[in-house]
This record gives C-alpha cells, structure tokens and sequence, in this order.
C-alpha cells in the first residue's frame, strides 16, 4: 500500500462530498412569470468548498456523480471556474432522455420584503443521488492524494440510502487519514417529505455519519429532525445561547467525538431584512458572534454555506474558535448580498466587515 500522505503538505485543504446542481434563477422575476434564467451552480456541500476557493483560496475538491451530457459539462465548467477541482467527478452515461440517470436542477427565486424566497427542486433519480459504497478511491483522495478536511452534509445523506452510506464510507476513510470531518445537517423538508422516503432509517444513517464527525453544524430543528435528539419541555422563545447550552449537552452525550458544534442565528423580519450571527460550542465553551441586525439580503440562499466555508478557513488557519466563528459569520452575511448560491466575496473584504470597515466605496 502506498504509504499515507505526509498531513503537513496534502494536496488538499478541504474536499467536499455532496451534490451540485444547476440552479435556474429568474432574477427579479419570478419562477412562474419569467422569460428567462440565470444559471449557476450550487449545493449545500459542494458551496462550502467553492466558498474556500474562491474566497479563502484554500485548495479544494468535490466528490459528486454527473451525466455526460452537454448539461454535466456546464457544471463541470462551472465548478472549474469556482476554483473547485473536478478530477472526482463520478460521470454515469447518459441514456438519452434522463430515464435512467439525470443532473439535477433547481430553481429558486430571491424573495423581496414581504414576499420570501422559494425553491423548487428537480433532482429525482440524479447521478449523485446513485452513488454508492465503492464508486470512489478513498484511498487515492485521502491517502494518496491527502486533504486536511472533510465537508460531508444532511442534504445528500438524505437523497438516498446508498448516498449515505458512501457518505459514512467517506468519514471512515477521512478519519484513517488523520482528516478533520466536519458535517452540515441542512434539513430539508422537500427531501424529507417526500413519499416513500424512510425518516427512521435516514435517522439512523445520519446519527452514524455525526458518530464520525469533528465538527457539527446545524439548529436545534435539524438536531431533532435529523438526529431523533429529544429536548425536554421548555420556552420555544429560549435565547440562543441557552438553546447551544442544552445541544451541546444531549449531543456529546450521543457523540463524544464532538469537538465543536456551530449554529447560526437569523431573525427574518422581511425577505429582505435579516438579524444575522452565529453561535459556537467548543471544549464546554460557548461562543458568541458579532450581531448584523437589519442585514440587508439579496439572496439568501447560501448564506449558511458561506457560514461553514469561513468557519472552516478559521479553525484551518488558526484553530482559535472566536475568531472562525465571526470570519464565518461575515463571509455568510457577503454571501447573502450577491447572487447565486456560491461566494462572489474576496478574503480582503471578509477581514473588512470583520473589522467593521468595509461599507465606503474602495476605488
């Protein structure tokens, strides 16, 4: 076996395993009323490591399955211009007419003021949704090749059962190697809700893959829906911080692995006009974001990922949890100020909001 890959110089910061979609956006239109799309590329995983890229110019992977099709190329063309490496890319053969196998797609508009954003998903039957144990060479990705962390999500855990478990194969093989495996639970009703989908089973599979995670990151609704954690009865309007408080405790007992858990805060007053922060749990420790109040939004979707992408660069690049966590919080807020799913923000602009510089015009 070739022997493991030196984890002071891999070849990758960060890989990311997940699905990427072509998202369709009609702009200041609406799904139902416009002439025509905008399109980029996203995924709740795969945003996370186009977001180091792209912003934080780490080095970075996805693992995913596409169609070869004309399709499959454009968000290969995509993900190269995001900075993203494409080599792990699972193509699958493309029947014609997407019967067998097929590129997902999304469609979402923004959302303005009082009307909020709306997504409809069109993935059935993708080709990241049929990948399973053995499509991908662990041991070339992590051992040959080698990568500091791992990025794994509920989304595509949630597709289907042999996603998880790739999903779970991949934390396994990332541990052996030494990587750091962070994991964002992302519930999502359209997938959960679907028909035929088994919530129990998803459950059980899930609570696996955060049974081999470092780095948690999810609300006490993904907790519960994604995980089964049980909260005894209290104040649905309990602060933040007392909600982190009583996570961290049910999920350390559950997951002793744990070593930080990261949730956001948003308070949606409009479509438009977001409070905006996060909180962090480290070694017994909570920690507390700067608050964006009435945070001025143009696209929300993606804020989140942009959250997890700066809160990895930090704990990368200087372990110190504080200072992650507000570079992940100003990362998510710039995220959500341009469109698309993916980051548009450079690093010298995350340092500015960080230190509250960054409004007047640079010319």
């Amino acid at each position: 076996m070739t022997p493991p890959v030196d984890p002071q110089s891999p070849h990758y910061d960060c890989i990311a395993l997940g699905e990427v979609m072509l998202r369709l956006d009609p702009g200041e239109s609406r799904i139902h009323a416009t002439d025509g799309f905008h399109v980029w590329e996203g995924g709740g995983e795969y945003n996370v490591a186009r977001g180091l890229a792209s912003c934080f110019r780490l080095r970075t992977a996805v693992v995913t399955g596409l169609v070869d099709n004309a399709i499959g190329h454009l968000l290969e063309r995509l993900i190269v211009q995001g900075r993203v490496d494409p080599s792990f890319i699972v193509w699958r053969q493309f029947d014609g007419i997407g019967a067998s196998c097929r590129n997902g797609l999304n469609f979402t508009e923004r959302g303005f003021g009082i009307r909020g954003a709306v997504g409809v998903s069109d993935r059935s039957n993708t080709a990241a949704s049929q990948l399973k144990p053995g499509d991908v060479d662990w041991e070339e990705v992590f051992q040959r090749k080698g990568s500091r962390w791992l990025h794994v999500g509920g989304i595509f855990s949630a597709l289907s059962e042999s996603a998880a478990e790739l999903c779970m194969e991949a934390c396994v093989a990332a541990q052996a190697a030494g990587a750091t495996v962070s994991c964002d639970l992302n519930y999502r009703s359209s997938i959960w809700n679907r028909a035929g989908f088994k919530k129990d089973e998803t459950v059980a599979r899930l609570r696996s893959i955060v049974g081999n995670s470092d780095v948690l990151i999810g609300g006490k609704y993904d907790f519960e829906h994604c995980l089964g954690i049980a909260y005894p009865e209290s104040d649905d309007d309990s602060e933040p911080r007392t909600v982190l408080e009583q996570s961290a405790e049910l999920l350390t007992a559950a997951f002793p692995n744990l070593k930080t858990i990261a949730s956001t805060r948003r308070k949606v007053k409009t479509a438009s006009l977001n409070d905006w922060g996060a909180l962090a749990w480290n070694g017994g420790e909570i920690y507390e974001s700067r608050i964006y109040e009435n945070l001025d939004i143009l696209d929300r979707v993606g804020g989140g990922d942009g959250f997890a992408s700066g809160l990895i660069y930090g704990l990368l690049k200087t372990g110190d949890v504080r200072s992650a966590l507000e570079t992940g919080v100003a990362h998510g807020a710039l995220v959500m100020t341009t469109p698309g799913d993916t980051s548009m923000a450079s690093l010298e602009e995350v340092e500015r909001v960080v230190n509250q510089s960054g409004f007047s015009i640079s010319r």
